[in-house]
């Protein structure tokens, strides 16, 4: 693999400037360790094709020895009359993905069972735009040993539990025939992508069944259509969760190990969303392939996954600062040592309390989610919420941010210190850059959050002075 992994850095080598369009990012490690990408899916409005590519990506053997090498098998569409930049932009694209498809290795043999695992992986186009790839590996029909094969999406769009559905319709149709995928692929392609909560049907035919109706349905509340917490929910306790967004929060290394894509995958997906309205802004790679475990030595942030068949490669590198987390025990193998003192006594507290109220009843994963990401977000906004007050606008309307005013305001001293610290990193700047460029407050669901806020305290106010 140690060959594919230079052409691929070599391949992928790609340029970001500072303040580019958010990245969530696989993919930018294979091509070099330099600043990445952040972590952060567009919110769609809807009307875009829901994907670009449909491949299979199959382990065929090596000419020589007997390892194997993923390989791109089957590719719809197929892109004609290409200018020679989009060729070459398609083939560096089609050339990365099969690492990411097995980036457990080269070394497999035929199988006559394997669980089928679900992941995702994201790579970075030369002009800053994302490509999600959304994966299936299962084993092919038939009988006797076989080797897996990979379904893998390619598309622009952030919505990992709508492609999770449509992965699930083209493993159904892959047990009867691969033409039977394609009139479906091919009629999810002529589709608009939804509005948030709104529906898109398609009709598709299968041999023996008649024609079916498929109803595809995007959450109401966008910001978290790209995460599911269960996976984490079932790893680690809240304590440890709260210790990884502290990590997360001051932008520290973390490294990720399970046994399965899917759980890597998900459970790194979900850390990254608990930083919402902020993006991670550094390396992130949900499955780090094999060839590029040295990932884990850069001095720089990242968080990344990896597969427990490498821990121990993983603790013999060298490495500073880092908070390595056991997915399959539920335990920090290390850590930097004071990952409970970073947030402030007090705000731990609230999220602590809030995360362990008991969820009612048979909940959807959208009412998990909420439950999960609800008291983060609350931090974020006790915290730093009254950042609009504190962007002075010239005449022109561009913003400056006023960074000492806007931390001397908190009257808590351990808010205070927090903040100070928090302001620094990239995680903030990013996101007050994009806020000196707005004229307005966007609309969304943390300014929706902060005026909710802002109302509870104003009705507090008159309450405590009758009190008085």
């Amino acid at each position: 693999m140690d060959g594919l992994g230079r052409r691929l850095r070599a391949s992928l080598r790609l340029k970001r400037g500072r303040g580019g369009p958010p990245q969530d990012n696989l993919g930018e490690v294979v091509k070099e360790p330099e600043r990445a990408q952040e972590h952060c899916l567009p919110n769609f409005a809807g009307g875009q094709h829901f994907f670009e590519y449909l491949l299979v990506v199959s382990l065929k053997k090596k000419p020589s020895g007997d390892d194997y090498e993923p390989t791109i098998t089957y590719q719809f569409p197929k892109r004609e009359n290409l200018l020679r930049g989009q060729q070459e932009e398609e083939e560096r694209l089609l050339g990365a993905i099969p690492l990411f498809c097995f980036p457990d290795g080269n070394e497999w043999a035929p199988l006559t069972e394997y669980p089928r695992e679900t992941f995702s992986f994201v790579l970075t186009n030369v002009d800053g735009s994302r490509k999600i790839g959304y994966c299936r590996r299962l084993l092919p029909a038939g009988r006797g040993p076989r080797l897996p094969r990979v379904y893998c999406i390619i598309s622009g769009i952030g919505c990992f539990g709508l492609f999770s559905k449509i992965l699930d319709e083209v493993e159904k149709r892959h047990q009867i025939s691969m033409a039977v995928i394609y009139p479906f692929m091919q009629g999810l392609r002529e589709a608009a992508f939804p509005a948030p909560g709104k529906t898109v049907t398609l009709k598709s035919f299968i041999p023996d069944s008649g024609t079916e109706f498929i109803s595809l349905t995007r959450p109401l509340d966008s910001h978290l259509e790209h995460v599911d917490f269960s996976s984490l929910l079932r790893c680690l306790s809240f304590g440890q969760i709260l210790q990884i967004f502290a990590s997360a929060v001051l932008e520290r290394r973390i490294i990720f190990l399970a046994e399965g894509l899917s759980t890597l995958s998900q459970c790194i997906h979900a850390a990254a969303a608990l930083l919402y309205p902020f993006s991670w802004a550094h390396t992130y790679i949900p499955v780090v392939p094999e060839s590029l475990l040295a990932t884990v030595c850069c001095p720089t942030p990242f968080m990344v996954g990896v597969q427990m068949r490498f821990r121990q490669e993983v603790m013999e590198s060298p490495m500073e600062e880092v908070l390595l987390v056991n997915l399959c025990e539920g335990t920090f193998l290390m850590s930097v040592g004071d990952e409970k003192d970073i947030l402030p006594p007090k705000l731990q507290e609230d999220i602590l309390e809030s995360l362990g109220q008991e969820i009612k009843g048979s909940q959807t994963s959208e009412q998990i989610n909420e439950h999960v990401s609800g008291p983060f977000v609350q931090f974020f906004v006790k915290t730093v919420g009254h950042y609009a007050s504190y962007i002075k606008r010239e005449a022109n309307g561009q913003g400056h941010f006023q960074e000492r005013a806007f931390y001397k305001a908190l009257t808590s001293k351990a808010n205070r210190r927090f903040v100070k610290k928090f302001v620094k990193t990239q995680l903030f700047s990013l996101f007050i850059q994009e806020a000196e460029k707005s004229k307005n407050p966007p609309a969304g669901y943390f300014q929706q959050k902060i005026l909710e806020y802002e109302e509870r305290k104003k009705q507090k106010k008159p309450k405590e002075k009758t009190l008085k």
